[in-house]
């Protein structure tokens, strides 16, 4: 599932297309995707304004001019692209052609722009994306959106927060930190490359990172110092684009290559005179890769 720096690339990658124009109209070529589709979605959308596009957590929002805005996941193997009649550069060495199969593209947003007319669709293989509409004021306390805490790269997440969560905890730390009310967006690949980053194992109690009187230990303060420097980095590269998620562009992101333990089983520890090696096991039906002989 594309975790949140795909998200955050996919973003990036629409609003030049997206914010500014007019929404002109939503088709939608079949009824529901995960979930049904709002009743009248395409009537309620089409014709307004695109004000903005941003994202929280996993979800892409995009705003409308009359305060309503279109939530979008993208499940398994959502993707968007954009079609405005120019050939598309795709420069790099992890160009990956987009299938063209159009029984996969189920909802197309036709806007009008300064550039013209322009066609932004969303295909989905597997169907396990979905879209809502919801009053922006009312985001916070949508179903989807009421119990996420707070961005992994956001100033809110800091050691004195996750003290408070992790205090007497007896959870390992990789579930701890997949859970979303701790912290929104943070998930199975970047939680293995932080606590591969602070040398902390994935196996490690929770609390035993907070002090008997509440406080963060150094290496809470290392773990959150390694969460936003390994989402930054991730962003910085295009998102990891495993295996369904490329680019807006049609381009695979890189990070993917840069992978210090996640998918890295039985190679060397890249941890400079480690000398250990990655190992693998599976946490709540999830894979953790990590080195054992740096993280304790």
């Amino acid at each position: 599932m594309p975790e949140l720096p795909e998200v955050e690339t996919v973003r990036r990658g629409l609003a030049p297309s997206m914010e500014g124009a007019m929404l002109a109209e939503l088709e939608l070529r079949r009824n529901d995707l995960r979930f049904p589709f709002p009743a009248e979605f395409s009537r309620l959308v089409s014709g307004r304004g695109i004000t903005s596009l941003s994202r929280r957590a996993k979800y892409l929002l995009i705003d409308l001019d009359d305060g309503m805005t279109i939530v979008s996941h993208l499940g398994m193997s959502g993707s968007f692209r954009i079609e405005s009649g120019a050939v598309a550069d795709t420069p790099g060495d992890f160009h990956h052609p987009r299938s063209k199969d159009e029984k996969h593209d189920h909802v197309i947003f036709h806007l009008k722009g300064a550039n013209g007319h322009t066609r932004v669709i969303y295909n989905d293989p597997r169907r396990f994306g979905f879209m809502d509409i919801v009053r922006r004021a009312d985001i916070a306390s949508h179903p989807s959106f009421r119990d996420l805490g707070p961005e992994p790269t956001g100033n809110e997440l800091s050691a004195d927060y996750l003290a408070e969560r992790f205090s007497g905890r007896a959870q390992p730390l990789k579930s701890a930190l997949l859970d979303q009310k701790n912290i929104a967006g943070l998930g199975n690949i970047y939680v293995c490359e932080a606590l591969w980053r602070s040398h902390l194992s994935p196996l490690r109690a929770a609390g035993t990172l907070v002090t008997e009187a509440g406080r963060p230990k150094e290496e809470l303060l290392r773990l959150v110092v390694a969460i936003r420097e390994v989402i930054a980095d991730a962003i910085a590269a295009g998102g990891s684009s495993l295996r369904d998620h490329i680019q807006t562009d049609g381009s695979l992101g890189y990070f993917q290559h840069s992978f210090s333990v996640y998918d890295r089983e039985a190679e060397p520890c890249r941890t400079p005179g480690c000398g250990g090696t990655v190992a693998r096991i599976v946490q709540a039906g999830r894979s953790s890769f990590y080195c054992a002989s740096c993280q304790s």
